[in-house]
């Protein structure tokens, strides 16, 4: 794993940031595989990250675009990963229509949605089932208590260590979430990160010791690079 730590001036800062080791990554898949494969993120960090993407002049049609975790709604419902990336993002350019690649949230029972993506996934990459697949890119972010997509603190979630897609618990309310090996299978994970109400999650993530299902992101440890751009109110103190 090649780790990379920067801490940017301030939340525009780390978005420009994020934007050019994005795109970077994007034309250096394509042009040496003709696809890139990229996991978002939800939340509220990356949705500046997705409108500049949406002004960019991009290979759509070699671009697949997946999401690394999703709450338990319909795509229209405010809470949704993919309908907020749709909105901010994916509306807004030429992407084929065949080169998104959602999870549904339409079963009655979270666990057969998740099973059916992970079914999706494995024919997309032509994998066998218990193979993982690799992404180019998978976006991050993480919470205040630090979990990252949905693996929340001290769930079921993070011991899944044979499928590729899970059931993550937030207070009761399912999730779909990537499971930590397949994240780690990615060529590279990029986490923004901003604001000081994550200062402490941020301490624990990068201290020498501490527990992985106390702070779940810690279990994020590619095979590829690891980026971690954060603003100076969240990295303040954290070395790089």
């Amino acid at each position: 794993m090649n780790k990379l730590v920067e801490v940017l001036p301030d939340q525009a800062a780390l978005v420009q940031r994020a934007l050019d080791v994005v795109l970077d990554k994007i034309r250096q898949a394509i042009a040496e595989r003709g696809q890139c494969t990229i996991a978002l993120a939800g939340g509220s960090t990356p949705k500046p990250l997705y409108e500049k993407l949406a002004v960019q002049d991009l290979p759509w049609r070699g671009i697949h675009v997946f999401w690394g975790d999703e709450r338990y709604v319909p795509p229209d419902h405010p809470d949704s990963n993919q309908g907020m990336a749709r909105r901010a993002w994916l509306d807004q350019v030429p992407i084929p229509t065949a080169n998104i690649h959602p999870m549904s949230t339409d079963e009655a029972d979270p666990a057969i949605a998740a099973s059916q993506h992970e079914a999706e996934l494995e024919e997309f990459f032509q994998v066998q089932p218990g193979e993982f697949p690799t992404f180019d890119i998978i976006l991050l972010g993480i919470g205040d208590d630090g979990h990252t997509a949905s693996l929340f603190p001290h769930t079921e979630a993070l011991q899944v260590r044979d499928r590729l897609v899970t059931v993550g618990n937030k207070d009761g309310q399912p999730r779909l979430t990537f499971t930590a090996p397949l994240i780690n299978h990615a060529n590279t994970v990029v986490f923004m990160v901003a604001g000081a109400g994550k200062r402490h999650a941020l301490g624990e993530i990068f201290a020498a010791d501490a527990d992985a299902t106390t702070y779940p992101a810690r279990l994020i440890q590619p095979q590829g690079e690891l980026w971690w751009l954060l603003d100076q109110a969240a990295g303040e103190g954290i070395g790089g």
